[in-house]
This record gives structure tokens, sequence and C-alpha cells, in this order.
């Protein structure tokens, strides 16, 4: 018999989504989305009743070409939305960070890979020096929120299962920097239930109530199986993508991020709140279909769902 304080955690009644489209969805499209229609998708998107956005990335433009507007579409989402929706921005390094403030965004956000392996191919440097980074940038931000992705929490492509003790180590250094706004990630979606438990409950014992936010990617349809482990654990910060745009470029072909229109009405069903409108976002992803993006979906070939 437990006792009362080793109690589980109880579902969360209320649960965040950040809607990560318009950065993690739109970098994978390989034709140029044109800035207008950005724009527009992001307008809709924020119509939803979302409280927070990944909107772009400052990343060099002939390493995602696709970003290349970042600074334009940054500056209309402020004309429309500062104030009412909290805009995250992913900054790869120090320059990144630079070009950002100058948009003003609400937080940038900082990916650090819990795999070495993965941190070399993903930004050609070690854990160490991905870490000498963000203290570069945090020392710039100043009063801007600095954020930070752990990228692979779960699992690499290239070494396998990820131990727990390894991400709880990068998180301690990365909390040492006074950072308040991380991310877990399952960077190429191939976490399983149990996997993501056990790192998930160690990460609770250790750092209590600590708002992580989960980047669940579902490229062996297990994303929605995760959720729910962590929501049993008592978390309740999730990304999502309308559509299921994104997606690891390890496995192409493959299913992208959680579907928001997907996780909305998962968290529905579980009598969790969580202000977004499903019929209107799964509209939107409707649209993006229509547009020819790759969405993979449960709801938005719904028939059911009109």
């Amino acid at each position: 018999m437990k006792s009362c304080c080793e109690a589980e955690p109880k579902k969360p009644k209320r649960a965040i989504i950040r809607e990560v489209c318009p950065r993690d969805g739109f970098q994978n499209v390989k034709e140029f989305i044109p800035t207008e229609r950005k724009i527009n998708i992001i307008d809709k998107l924020a119509s939803t009743g979302i409280s927070c956005m990944e909107v772009t990335s400052f990343v060099s433009p002939k390493a995602i070409p696709q970003m290349r507007d970042a600074a334009e579409v940054m500056e209309e989402f402020n004309k429309k939305w500062k104030g009412k929706i909290k805009s995250y921005v992913l900054v790869p390094n120090l320059r990144g960070a630079e070009n950002a403030l100058k948009v003003n965004p609400d937080s940038l956000n900082f990916v650090i890979s819990a795999s070495e392996a993965h941190n070399k191919a993903n930004t050609n440097r070690s854990v160490k020096e991905s870490l000498e980074e963000l203290k570069k940038i945090a020392d710039l931000a100043e009063d801007t929120e600095l954020a930070v992705s752990v990228a692979t929490a779960f699992e690499c492509p290239f070494c396998g299962a990820v131990p727990p003790e390894r991400v709880i180590e990068l998180l301690d250094a990365i909390l040492e920097m006074g950072i308040k706004n991380v991310t877990l990630a399952d960077t190429i979606g191939t976490a399983n239930p149990s996997e993501v438990k056990r790192t998930l409950k160690k990460i609770k014992q250790r750092y209590k109530d600590y708002p992580f936010f989960l980047h669940l990617h579902d490229t062996q349809g297990m994303a929605l199986a995760n959720t729910m482990v962590a929501l049993e654990l008592g978390y309740s910060r999730f990304d999502a993508a309308t559509g299921g745009l994104g997606g690891c470029p390890f496995a192409p072909g493959a299913a992208g991020n959680l579907a928001t229109e997907d996780l909305v009405n998962f968290l529905d069903k579980l009598g969790i709140i969580t202000g977004v409108d499903l019929m209107k976002v799964i509209g939107i992803a409707r649209e993006l279909q229509s547009y020819g993006f790759n969405v993979i979906s449960h709801l938005a070939s719904c028939s059911v769902c009109s």
C-alpha cells in the first residue's frame, strides 16, 4: 500500500498546447511558401484559441530557405497578436538570436541534444560547446525569455535509447543557468510509452513541478500513447502542429509532429480543457491539405468531423 507521499500525480484538468506548425511544420516544406500565405495561416491558427505559438526560425537562409522571411513574418505577427499569444522563435546560435531580438519575440528557443552524436550532426557542435553558446545567448537576451528544447530526450537515431541519467545531466546544466522554459523532445518519434514513462518519472522526481513542455513526434504512431503517459505523471504542456506537418528528417515519408487537431480531440475526450476550438483547427488542416502540404492527421480526413 502506497503512503500519501508516494501517490501518483492526478491527470491535469487543463493543458497548454503550443502550436509549432509555422516553424517545425513549414521548415520541412521544400517549395517556398509565399510570405502572405504564411501570415494568413498563422492568423487563422492564432484565432483557434491557442495561447502560444512557435512562429518562425532565425536560421541561415542557406540552410533552410523556407525561413528566409522570418523577420517579416514575426513583425506581422506582433502587429496583430503581441500581448495576446506568446510567441516563440527558434534560434540555432548567437547570430540567430541577435537577428531575432530585432523583431521582439516573447521567447527565444535554443536546441541542444541529449545525445552527443545527434547534437554534432544537428549543429556541428559538441554538447559542451552548445552549452557555451547558450550562455552567450542568455547574456545577450537580457529581459527576453530564453527557452531550451532538449532534442533526443528519449531516443537518438544514431545511438538508440538515451539513458534518463544523460538527460538529467543536461537538464542540470541548463537549469543552473536559470532557464525557466524547457521542452523534452521525442525528436525521431520512436520512443515507446515504457521509455517515456521511465524518463519522465525520473525527471519528475528530480525537478518536481517544473513546467516542462513535451514535443512528441508521431513517426511510429505512438504520440498519443506517450501523451497519456505524460498526463498520468502530471505533465500538461504539449507541442503540436496542425495537420501533423513537420517531423524528423531522419525518417523521410513518416508521420510528422503530433497533429494539433488529434491532440485537442484526445484531450477533449479525457475532459481536459485546452481552450482550443477543435473544428477551427480541423478546418485549417484541411486548408493546408488543399495547398498540397503533406497533412497526416486522423481528423482532417474524417468525414464524421465535418
